[in-house]
């Protein structure tokens, strides 16, 4: 096999495979026609029997990308044709973008920094006629929270702070609803810190919010030395294009959590995120694709890129020495369908829009099909969890009797 296959777009020179959408570049450089189509059905699935589609952009949005040198990739879900009911195409944008400065510059200039990268792959999104978009986990700042310095609580803002302002001009003039995930402020509240979602709407309005339900304790995710828990429950966000929720980050290894946003009605659920490729690249093409297979709702999977530098060394609880960065950001931001079909990821390494056409009817379409709701038995695991969550709970093992008996 061609041992420089590209990364998308990097050439890795040692031969190795590194994220799903290279394997799939790999597999395609090097199988036949044939057997390639019948590898890739099996690996990102088909649409309703079919290869999802490219969409052609407008040559202005293509400008924007080489310009501003960020990939740029864009495909439809399509859904059966229905007697009763109109095709509900909602077209939903993904944003994926690294630091503009070093961690160490002052910090409104890497906040500025961030806000001059992103404007043009925002006006690349709305000239393509993006509906949704979708930023990344606290994409307004480095993601420090590794560090435990409490420096970097400067970043964090209020619900109508600057990057909302920023971001509703440009809600306004392109018509278009963004989710713009923020280290928050709570002015009302002794001004405590959370990592919260804010939902701007396609009038430039402020429609609500959601705060991030599960904190990491894991290797460098320190998070909870600047944020708990969040106090929202899952809300769904009812918008002119369709029914949004926002699973924050750590959020989508907990299955539960997907299922309370499919309870709430959700139709698309995006899951901004940071994390990095030695933690969680294995898990990255599976979590989301499932959440989308089990709640009969399409998702959004967006990851920040590069490796972010800090200028003290930090340690963290897996026990390696310590060191200055958090590992690498590996991008990889895709799209999945409740029928298994997925969208090819972005890049590994590079800032990235990734654009695709959905028709929600496909959710009630696989409701249907499927019958998940239906089957689901929610009565037998409620009355299990309202056991589970009272301290004398005991477990439900049945042991083999011939255990006993030979242990004595």
């Amino acid at each position: 096999m061609d041992k420089s296959i590209s990364e998308n777009g990097e050439t890795v020179g040692d031969g190795s495979i590194r994220g799903y959408d290279s394997l799939h570049q790999l597999l395609s450089a090097n199988l036949k026609p044939e057997l390639y189509q019948e590898v890739s059905r099996l690996l990102i699935g088909s649409n309703c029997g079919r290869s999802l589609e490219q969409i052609v952009l407008p040559d202005s949005a293509k400008a924007l990308s080489s310009k501003h040198d960020f990939d740029l990739q864009a495909v439809s879900f399509s859904a059966d044709e229905e007697q009763m009911r109109k095709p509900r195409v909602v077209r939903v944008g993904l944003i994926q973008n690294s630091v503009a400065l070093p961690t160490t510059a002052p910090f409104s200039d890497q906040k500025r920094g961030i806000f001059e990268k992103l404007k043009p792959m925002i006006d690349a999104a709305g000239v393509a006629g993006v509906n949704i978009l979708c930023l990344q986990e606290a994409w307004t700042m480095p993601f420090a929270f590794c560090t435990r310095e409490k420096k970097w609580c400067e970043f964090a803002e209020p619900i109508d702070g600057e990057s909302t302002k920023f971001l509703q001009e440009l809600a306004k003039k392109y018509n278009m609803v963004i989710v713009s995930p923020i280290l928050e402020r709570d002015m009302d509240h002794g001004e405590v810190l959370w990592n919260t979602a804010v939902i701007i709407g396609n009038n430039g309005n402020i429609i609500g919010k959601h705060r991030k339900n599960h904190i990491p304790r894991v290797g460098d995710f320190n998070e909870s030395t600047y944020y708990m828990e969040g106090d929202t429950g899952h809300p769904v966000f009812e918008t002119v294009f369709g029914k949004i929720a926002v699973n924050i980050c750590y959020g989508r290894h907990h299955p539960l959590n997907w299922l309370a946003f499919g309870l709430n009605d959700a139709e698309i659920v995006f899951n901004p995120s940071a994390t990095v490729g030695e933690l969680s690249e294995p898990m990255w093409p599976i979590e989301a694709r499932n959440a989308a297979i089990a709640n009969s709702y399409f998702v959004g999977s967006i990851n920040r890129v590069g490796t972010e530098v800090f200028p003290n060394a930090f340690t963290s609880g897996d026990g390696k020495p310590q060191h200055n960065d958090f590992g690498h950001f590996y991008g990889s931001s895709y799209l999945s369908a409740p029928d298994a079909s997925c969208t090819p990821s972005l890049s590994r390494h590079r800032d990235g829009l990734m654009i695709s056409d959905m028709d929600l009817n496909l959710c009630r379409q696989y409701k249907d099909k499927w019958g998940f709701r239906m089957t689901a038995r929610y009565e037998v695991y409620a009355d299990l969890l309202d056991k589970y969550i009272k301290p004398e709970f005991k477990p439900q093992v049945v042991s083999d009797p011939m255990l006993h008996k030979n242990s004595s």
